[in-house]
């Protein structure tokens, strides 16, 4: 039986290596692949909740690296999303979320017409990245103050150079987490399935997300970073997509 078109889709993409021209491995020994998976479910369970056709996938690399201006993950993800607009057409709403150099990959195609929003999870943000392509989009950066892989100063100023080229931007520390977002795990993967429903339009971001994201251009850098423990809460209940806000002390 064929698959009926999806009515929206988040595409993830995984991780991977600054340079490495081969294939990832195949199943579970692709670790940045596996890695990703618990989000998958997360956010595939959220999705089906709504009752709507939310169609949750992971894009296939071609290619293990990065590898300079050959920028492949960036251009697996545009063959995703080109994929994703032949069958259902130009006003498919997708969320990418994309950990490490999956979320460069995720930033760098968000300009694609299809592209609502970006959820990048410890991104790689080097210094010299184009911003223009997320005008007009809703950018929320994950990162732990403790990530020694990628920078958080660098995800950081992506977002206020973002903002000031017309994105909606936001980033929210995790205070102990690590790159492989294995401390602190069940939030991550909470505050990563409230994120992308409520991009998509099918939950409610955080109070403050939602604020931050609603700054104007010339906002600091600081003004929209908040602290998962100080500024968000996640209700204690089985919902993960549920978020209470909090008071700075």
């Amino acid at each position: 039986m064929a698959q009926r078109p999806p009515s929206a889709a988040v595409l993830v993409l995984h991780g991977g290596r600054e340079t490495g021209t081969e294939p990832p491995p195949p199943g579970l020994l692709n670790l940045p692949g596996t890695r990703m998976r618990p989000f998958v479910r997360a956010v595939g369970r959220a999705a089906r909740a709504t009752g709507g056709n939310v169609r949750v996938t992971q894009v296939r690399y071609g290619h293990r690296g990065w590898n300079g201006d050959r920028a492949n993950p960036f251009h697996d993800a545009v063959a995703a999303l080109e994929a994703l607009r032949e069958e259902a057409g130009d006003e498919l709403p997708v969320v990418l979320l994309g950990h490490s150099m999956g979320a460069r990959a995720a930033l760098r195609a968000a300009g694609h017409p299809l592209v609502r929003g970006v959820v990048g999870l410890a991104p790689w943000c080097p210094p010299g990245d184009p911003v223009t392509q997320l005008a007009g989009r809703d950018i929320v950066l994950v990162h732990s103050n403790r990530d020694r892989m990628t920078s958080p100063l660098a995800t950081q100023s992506l977002t206020a150079r973002a903002r000031r080229a017309g994105a909606r931007t936001c980033m929210v520390t995790v205070r102990g987490g690590d790159h492989a977002m294995i401390r602190r795990a069940s939030a991550w993967h909470r505050l990563t399935t409230g994120l992308v429903t409520g991009l998509l339009g099918s939950g409610s971001l955080p109070g403050p997300v939602a604020e931050a994201l609603a700054l104007p251009p010339t906002a600091e850098a600081t003004e929209g970073t908040l602290d998962l423990d100080l500024d968000l809460g996640l209700d204690p209940g089985p919902d993960p997509g549920r978020f209470r806000a909090r008071t700075r002390a």
